[in-house]
This record gives structure tokens, sequence and C-alpha cells, in this order.
């Protein structure tokens, strides 16, 4: 498929099937890596605050030699950003940062801080707070689409029945071991896009024997076969790869999985995590 395949928000905005993820490089490393991205013709590219890379983003798009409008940037709200002031000048501290006259996706990077993440506490007035900020923002063409990260179906709801925008994205931890079916059928019920972030397992996957053997009958790499299983199921993955050849093959996903084979893939279990990254809170809940 090609990176200028696009979905549809519900707000009529077009955004990039594929997106390029951003998470743990910083500062310095992303620009050249969002470069050669953008290079190899990812036209999505996904930030946050608490990544540290905002700027490095911003500038790698500004000296993409791509024009803006070609471009769809997402960043992400602080998960510690629980009331209206301090949203707002989370918002504007994104736009400095990026440099950019806009940002295409702007989420609430998660329902809880993240020092709370598993915790019971609520924080549903403090997400309508922050929502609020973000609505003013969007009305204001800050920012094209507004959205959330790893909520679930409660705090979707908790949106959409106080908020005054409906969200357009839920962005998601969603792979193959790992899939949150009856959260997707949810939000893409309420027309809700959800995206799905570290689609490989934070690296987990590739080395999984089973899934070696189903990618092998598509002759693909099992990667490949991690992206192609999100988009059948109408997902939009955030790949990440550091060298070009592998941000290439990410994309090189023009197969059809069986359906024998997505059923297979929906209820699969044996997944090893071992990556460092498995400590953040996302992945312990």
């Amino acid at each position: 498929m090609t990176l200028t395949e696009a979905y549809q928000l519900n707000n009529g905005l077009k955004i990039n099937k594929i997106g390029f993820g951003t998470w743990l490089l910083d500062n310095h490393d992303v620009v050249d890596a969002v470069k050669k991205a953008i290079k190899v013709g990812y036209r999505h590219i996904d930030t946050a605050e608490a990544y540290g890379n905002e700027e490095g983003v911003g500038r790698a798009v500004r000296e993409s030699g791509i024009a803006r409008e070609k471009l769809f940037v997402t960043t992400k709200l602080r998960a510690e950003m629980k009331n209206y002031d301090d949203a707002v000048a989370a918002i504007n501290d994104s736009l400095k940062k990026l440099n950019i006259d806009y940002i295409d996706l702007m989420l609430i990077h998660s329902p809880k801080p993240w020092a709370y993440y598993t915790s019971t506490e609520d924080f549903s007035d403090g997400n309508l707070a922050a929502w609020r900020a973000l609505e003013e923002a969007y009305e204001a063409g800050k920012i094209k689409a507004i959205g959330v990260a790893n909520f679930e179906q409660a705090d979707l709801q908790n949106l959409i029945d106080h908020a005054k925008i409906m969200p357009m994205v839920d962005q998601v931890l969603a792979h193959i071991g790992n899939t949150p079916l009856e959260l997707i059928m949810f939000a893409q019920k309420q027309n809700i896009l959800v995206e799905a972030h570290s689609p490989f397992g934070h690296g987990d996957l590739i080395k999984n024997d089973k899934l070696q053997i189903i990618s092998d009958r598509y002759h693909v790499t099992v990667s490949q076969l991690a992206v192609r299983y999100l988009l059948q199921l109408g997902l939009l993955p955030l790949p990440k790869a550091s060298s070009i050849a592998h941000m290439k093959s990410n994309t090189e996903v023009d197969f059809t999985i069986s359906d024998d084979d997505m059923l297979q893939l929906k209820y699969f279990k044996d997944i090893t995590y071992s990556s460092d990254t498995a400590v953040f809170p996302v992945y312990q809940k």
C-alpha cells in the first residue's frame, strides 16, 4: 500500500493509514529518523510532549522539503495535565516547541497521570477540563483534530456524554497477542478511529517462532504481518524503525491475511515480553 492512503476522521479530516512512531527517540536522534521516514514516504509523524522530542520532530518537518499541508503531525498532551489552565499552557508549549503553524492531531496521552495509571482514582473531571482546552484550541484552528490515547471504554464514554466535541481518535496499545477487541469495537461504533501504538509489542513479536511460521506462509516478515493485521482490523499502526530498509519494509504490506489466520492472531497468547520498555505503566494494566 502507498503511504498516502488515508482514513477519514469523524470531522472529515484525512489521516494517513500508517504513521511513523518516535517514542524513545531523543530530541537529537529524532531529527534524522523523521527525515529518513519522510524521505521513504511517510507523511504521518507521531510524537508527544512526554517524549521530549517535539522540537526535533518540528525541525525535521520544517527541513524535510515537503509542503507542510502534505504532512500530518500528531502530538499528545502530557498525562499529568488534568486541569484546564495547565492543559492550555501545554498546548501552546507544544506548538512553540514544534514551531509549526498548527498541529494536525493532539491527544490526551492517558486518562490518568502515569503515576496513578493502575490506581482506581477517578480523573473524569480532569479529563473533561483538559478536553475543554483541546476543544478551544481546535475551534481556534491551532489543532485540526483532537482525540485521546490509552482511554478505556468508560473514559471514552465520559467524553461522549459530557463533551461538546466527540473524540476523533483513541490511540491504544494494540498488537498481535494484545488486541483489545471490545474497546476497538466500541470506539469504531462511535466512529472513533483506533490507532495502534507499539505494533510490534515493543519488539518482542519479532522474535516469536509461531508468528514466524505464519508470516512465512505469506512470504513476509513478522513486522509486516503485524502491520497488516492491524490494518485489516481497521486500525492505524504506528511502527518505529531506525533504518531506511526497515522503514520501507514496514509499509510493504500489500497482501491479505486469511480469515482463519486473522482469527488465530486475534486470540494469540504466545508472547513473552522481555523488552526493557515492558516496565512502562501502559503495559502493566
